[in-house]
């Protein structure tokens, strides 16, 4: 069973966003990386792109697929998570330590838009 924190928004296509005040981290779910297996690499936006709500921002490359990633959140990229360039298997080991992107979010009643930890279980089931 993969692991699912209380306290994050949930996307259906499996990313999530941790809040913390204006800015959200934005990465895959621990369910996304075990279907996913061995991740060799991610592609991540540069700081200060911005980002929509619904729209691709990157990809996760396995050894078994390439997986789009959907922006949950409409913002400006404040910050991506440079470890992940030389060691993007940090993701299989903690999905939701090793976070892609963090955003100054915009519009935080997009958040309304999101799952929480209970309605994205259900979708993992």
């Amino acid at each position: 069973m993969s692991k699912v924190l209380e306290g994050l928004y949930y996307t259906e296509s499996h990313e999530y966003v941790k809040v913390e005040g204006n800015f959200g981290y934005i990465g895959i779910t621990d369910y996304a990386q075990s279907q996913l297996g061995n991740v060799v690499y991610v592609d991540m936006p540069e700081v200060d792109d911005e980002v929509t709500a619904g729209e691709e921002f990157g990809a996760v490359e396995s050894v078994k697929a390439a997986s789009d990633l959907i922006s949950p959140v409409t913002g400006t990229v404040v910050a991506i998570n440079e470890v992940l360039e030389d060691n993007p298997d940090l993701i299989n080991k903690d999905a939701f330590e090793n976070w892609i992107m963090k955003v100054n979010l915009s519009d935080l009643s997009e958040l309304e838009n999101l799952l929480d930890a209970q309605a994205y279980s259900e979708i993992c089931k």
